[in-house]
């Protein structure tokens, strides 16, 4: 049975189109392959693909259209960048670090971003 089969079965009418391109990803690589890309378990893509994972799914979200679905957002700092790319930048962006410019400038310019604000970035 494939990724997306399971998929499928579990999410039923309500699959979302990122959960479907997760399992299509899945299908392509291997579930492992895809969980390394993300950063993330090979258990949290097993989760999400059976529709069992409880916590809020919206950084996963970001993750897959970030990676796989190629989702961009426009940053005042680096331009249009990775759905993927910017919620790392975001994670990191909760405490200061004044390891180099980059860092810096990412800090501030995501504190003052509109897509930062009112974010719960804990898991980033």
């Amino acid at each position: 049975m494939s990724a997306l089969d399971t998929a499928r079965e579990f999410w039923g009418e309500a699959l979302p189109d990122w959960v479907a391109a997760l399992a299509e990803a899945c299908d392509r690589d291997s579930q492992n392959k895809v969980a390394r890309r993300m950063e993330r378990s090979a258990s949290l893509v097993s989760s999400i693909l059976r529709n069992r994972y409880q916590a809020d799914t919206s950084l996963v979200e970001d993750l897959v259209r970030g990676h796989f679905m190629k989702a961009t957002v426009a940053c005042p700092v680096q331009g249009e960048i990775g759905l993927q790319v910017c919620r790392k930048w975001r994670g990191k962006a909760r405490h200061f670090e004044n390891v180099n410019s980059q860092t810096v400038t990412m800090y501030r310019a995501c504190n003052r971003c509109p897509v930062h604000m009112g974010d719960d970035d804990a898991e980033a």
